[in-house]
């Protein structure tokens, strides 16, 4: 028997229109849907897909939120285990994950360890997050010559990208929305800041003006600080 592929397959950040063609076709054509769990009921990434997802087998894949190194590749590879078992009865398996699969995505961590084992693997590539958060806002991210750092805002210590010259992207910033709030007017860049929440999905909040939010906004929270001329 033939063994199945895994695909790492983004779904964008929210809006199911976001779904790239793409993404669609591999998942309606895949038997096995591979959804992150972290525990907390929500499936975000499998109520993107609707009724792409229906009639499909599913494995839940652990995404524990810690950063014990140890624990979580323990998860990882049990992850693996999960979804080989199903690539050796020859099914595809479609890996759902927001945005995109290479953008601080759990995804790639099963990836290496699948491909790793000697089981063929694609990246679907889908719409980052802070690429929707900019059109929500009707802004650009970087114009001409100006640079765009992008931050892990939730693991950590914001500080330290403050003074480049680029403008910044703060992904996930959930638990840590008001410490970064505190940072930017403490750096004098609040004022060049604005935020979106949740962006395509239900709950979604845009701040145009970030020193404008209250604390509160959710885990998917991005923040874009617009540094450049144009800001």
């Amino acid at each position: 028997m033939n063994q199945g592929k895994l695909y790492g397959v983004g779904v964008g950040p929210g809006d199911p229109e976001l779904l790239t063609i793409k993404a669609q076709r591999i998942i309606r054509q895949s038997p096995v849907l591979a959804v992150p769990d972290a525990g907390r009921g929500e499936k975000t990434a499998l109520a993107i897909a609707g009724e792409l997802a229906e009639g499909k087998q599913l494995l839940y894949c652990a995404a524990p939120m810690i950063r014990d190194e140890a624990q979580l590749d323990a998860a990882y590879e049990q992850n693996a285990d999960l979804v080989c078992a199903q690539l050796d009865q020859g099914k595809d398996v479609a890996f759902l994950t927001l945005g995109d699969p290479t953008v601080y995505s759990t995804y790639l961590y099963l990836h290496r360890k699948v491909v790793a084992r000697g089981y063929e693997a694609e990246i679907i590539p889908g719409v980052p997050s802070f690429c929707a958060v900019a059109a929500r806002l009707g802004m650009a991210l970087c114009e001409k010559s100006e640079r765009l750092l992008i931050v892990p805002a939730s693991h950590k210590d914001m500080s330290d990208c403050m003074d480049l010259d680029a403008n910044l992207v703060f992904m996930k910033a959930g638990k840590e929305i008001g410490a970064l709030k505190e940072t930017l007017a403490h750096r004098g860049l609040l004022d060049r800041a604005s935020m979106v929440a949740n962006c395509g999905m239900e709950g979604e909040l845009v701040c145009p003006k970030f020193a404008d939010m209250a604390d509160g906004s959710g885990y998917f929270s991005v923040v874009l600080v617009k540094k450049g001329e144009q800001a």
